[in-house]
């Protein structure tokens, strides 16, 4: 095996390392978007109704166990994509963000105190008003700690697009292996390990800021 370890490999190659990278992030922080967008309103409906409930959060159950590359060689086939269309694997993506979120947004909301919805309506607060300005912010660390998962196992699960020649840092695994180069698979591993671990320190930073009241409960108890 070749191992041209480590720096000659990676001056030769930082344009692809770059690249690979920047597509990586294009390919998985999308979808996950996506799925958060999808997710607030699915969980929203769950936790008003019990029988959404009943439906939504098996289904999301189930749809997560899909094995992610029969899921991303089934959407070519009911999307009419081209086999490398990014599509392949944001689709997928999306699918097991909202599988993870609509789980956490349902469970957070379920689990805003009844005495605060009474109060909210008390108050005059219709119930659109009332998650926006009542239930969402305090179900927001739950969401976040479910985001933080789907987000790194976005990070992850992109890389099988690379078994069907859809790019990112997962393109490097293969192509090293095919080249029987452990340096570029050793690379593109620890990259995509490195921005995962960015990405859920930015996430927990950004929640925590956004929800002052968590810290000043944290401090009392303390």
């Amino acid at each position: 095996m070749n191992v041209d370890w480590p720096w000659p490999w990676l001056g030769r190659n930082l344009d692809k390392i770059a690249e690979a990278t920047g597509e990586h992030l294009f390919l998985a922080l999308l979808p996950v978007l996506v799925g958060l967008v999808v997710s607030l309103p699915l969980g929203w409906a769950a936790s008003r109704w019990p029988a959404v409930r009943l439906v939504l959060v098996p289904l999301a159950g189930v749809l997560y166990t899909i094995p992610s590359l029969a899921l991303i060689t089934l959407v070519p086939l009911i999307m009419g994509t081209k086999i490398i269309d990014p599509l392949n694997v944001q689709v997928p993506l999306a699918i097991y963000t909202i599988a993870l979120l609509v789980r956490s947004v349902t469970d957070a909301l379920l689990a805003v105190p009844g005495d605060v919805l009474a109060a909210a309506n008390a108050v005059g607060f219709r119930p659109t008003k009332r998650f926006v300005a009542v239930e969402l912010p305090l179900a927001i660390p739950v969401i976040v700690a479910g985001l933080r998962v789907a987000t790194v196992s976005a990070m992850s699960l992109t890389s099988v697009g690379a078994l069907i020649g859809i790019g990112g840092l997962g393109s490097l695994i293969t192509e090293g292996f095919k080249r029987n180069n452990a340096v570029e698979m050793v690379v593109a591993i620890a990259l995509i390990l490195v921005i995962a671990l960015v990405i859920d320190a930015l996430l927990l930073f950004v929640g925590r800021m956004i929800t002052p009241w968590t810290r000043a409960r944290q401090g009392a108890s303390k």
